[in-house]
């Protein structure tokens, strides 16, 4: 249902439970995801499609859905032949969806509209090493519309992600202030460093001051990473943390598949949230099966899968 209380009373009351990968949901549904627009081209393709990704995930646990435009622009929708209105309309519908999802249940859902780096859109897997060689007003630039195209979409929260390196969480940071959604803030890291190299502690400064920001974090990273990730967000900021890692696999582009093994334990989600974190998840290769263990490992922190029902 549409939650009556921001995700930010939430976060005060406890641990929330996000979602898992969508791509990889969609794929078990027999969605073919081989296109630069990723899992946006459903948008237009099969809504429906989405749509039951999103159910799976809040059958499995999960009181925040993570909205399918991660990988969604205006300049990649013009690629396609798709106008501007067009464009506008199809990232609606990717709220509109997972909002559809989180009405089928009688629990708080919180949807948390996508907002990918730069890189994602390039489609060349360059949101993994950030430093485009663009500015920071030139990457403000780039996201600003596409943010207004999703608030005017009514979400929750806005989910700043998978952000590769300090002058994009810059840009990003002034592209949505003054939108009037709340926003959370998670860069990918490896290393115990950004992606593009840079020291973590002062990436996550950047947030601090940030009025819009209810929670900072790491996403789409090796699990082994998350623990002192989430410790120091928590020292740095004083926010909320949010954490949703990978499976532990990696992508292996040159075979087109994944290699390694499954890392993502849900029991250590319980440490994560003694550190602080309190938006907990996963991001690719962790499904609705993995969600729902999180989901219980976190059963007995208050507010674990969103609060206390009807707080």
């Amino acid at each position: 249902m549409k939650p009556v209380r921001t995700l930010a009373e939430a976060l005060r009351a406890g641990v929330v439970v996000l979602d898992g990968g969508l791509s990889n949901q969609l794929e078990a549904q027999g969605c073919d995801l081989s296109d630069a627009l990723w899992s946006a081209r459903l948008l237009a393709d099969g809504p429906e499609q989405i749509e039951a990704a999103h159910a799976a995930y809040v059958r499995a646990g999960a009181r925040v859905l993570i909205t399918s435009s991660y990988q969604a622009s205006f300049e990649g929708f013009a690629r396609r032949g798709v106008d501007r209105d067009a464009a506008a309309g199809l990232m609606a519908r990717s709220v509109e969806l997972a909002r559809a999802a989180a009405d089928r249940v009688a629990d708080e859902v919180w949807v948390a509209a996508s907002v990918g780096p730069y890189g994602a859109v390039l489609a060349d897997g360059s949101e993994y090493r950030g430093r485009y060689g663009l500015t920071v007003r030139e990457l403000e630039a780039f996201h600003r519309p596409r943010i207004e195209a999703l608030v005017a979409a009514a979400p929750d929260v806005l989910a700043l992600e998978t952000v590769p390196d300090v002058t994009e969480a810059e840009a990003l940071l002034r592209a949505v202030e003054g939108c009037g959604v709340p926003v959370w803030l998670s860069y990918t890291v490896e290393g115990g460093r950004t992606r593009a190299g840079q020291d973590l502690a002062e990436a996550f400064a950047v947030a601090a001051g940030a009025g819009e920001v209810v929670a900072v974090g790491v996403n789409c990273c090796d699990p082994a990473e998350a623990g002192e990730a989430v410790e120091l967000a928590a020292a740095v900021t004083g926010r909320p943390v949010v954490v949703y890692p990978n499976s532990g696999e990696r992508w292996d582009a040159r075979a087109r598949g994944w290699r390694g093994d499954l890392a993502f334990d849900p029991a250590a989600a319980v440490a994560w949230a003694a550190s602080g974190a309190r938006l907990v998840g996963g991001c690719c290769r962790v499904g609705p099966g993995t969600i729902t263990a999180l989901a219980s490992a976190l059963a007995g922190i208050p507010g674990a899968g969103g609060g206390l029902r009807g707080a």
